[in-house]
């Protein structure tokens, strides 16, 4: 079946993964409609980021969700908590990190799930990545294999529509370097990115965190520079 033309729903963060998928949906033929979500973030430059890489990709429409998620906390990323910082890759630790967010991608999939079927479009796509990631256990197949069965069961355009809900998670079983190679192919500009968790107030990347390190390594596995500036660099 075509997809062109077709509307597709794309959660875009403003990394360097979600800009990837942003870029496989418009190679596919997909109208796009991004989605990103303001969750009170410390990295709120990734907001700006998202912004860039939309325009950049020609979406549709770039929707802007706020969903304040600090009144939950229990993350680094929308607390006071410290984010861990490292020297090199080989130091972040197994198991689930504090930079883990509690049912986030739950909540930004439902947010998409439910702007798709106003749009009328059964297509989402998430940038999650289950080799060169934190840990996160909403990063894995079988959460998007279980949510995408959710969809089906849970929505009218599921129930009496004529089409199937379709989860896309092209970067799922990819190295970073793979998705940074990808990526390049479809001509993404990473410098319109940003992964880092905790960059400065200027937008400078720590360079040491958890992203910021498996960023690096992926630029590196990849043979490429990674345009961004890090403090070690400048």
């Amino acid at each position: 079946m075509s997809t062109s033309g077709k509307p597709a729903v794309v959660l875009v963060s403003g990394g360097l993964d979600s800009s990837t998928v942003l870029a496989i949906a418009r190679e596919a033929g997909f109208e796009l409609f991004a989605l990103t979500i303001d969750y009170g973030q410390r990295h709120a430059q990734e907001l700006q980021a998202a912004a860039r890489v939309a325009a950049a990709f020609g979406a549709s429409r770039h929707l802007v969700l706020p969903l304040d998620l600090r009144a939950i906390g229990g993350s680094a990323l929308t607390s006071a908590t410290p984010v861990p910082k490292h020297s090199a890759v080989e130091e972040i630790g197994g198991g689930i990190p504090v930079t883990y967010v509690p049912a986030r991608n739950t909540l930004f999939l439902s947010l998409a799930l439910g702007w798709a079927e106003t749009l009328g479009a059964f297509d989402i796509f998430l940038g999650v990545n289950a080799v060169d990631y934190s840990g996160y256990p909403d990063c894995r197949p079988q959460f998007v294999d279980a949510f995408q069965h959710l969809a089906n069961l849970a929505t009218k355009a599921g129930v009496e529509g004529d089409g199937v809900w379709r989860i896309h998670t092209p970067l799922i079983d990819l190295t970073k370097s793979e998705i940074i190679r990808r990526g390049r192919e479809l001509g993404v500009d990473y410098g319109l990115t940003i992964s880092c968790y905790d960059p400065s107030d200027t937008g400078l990347p720590c360079g040491q965190c958890d992203a910021c390190l498996l960023r690096l390594k992926g630029f590196h596995d990849a043979g490429l520079e990674d345009p961004l500036t890090y403090p070690a660099q400048g």
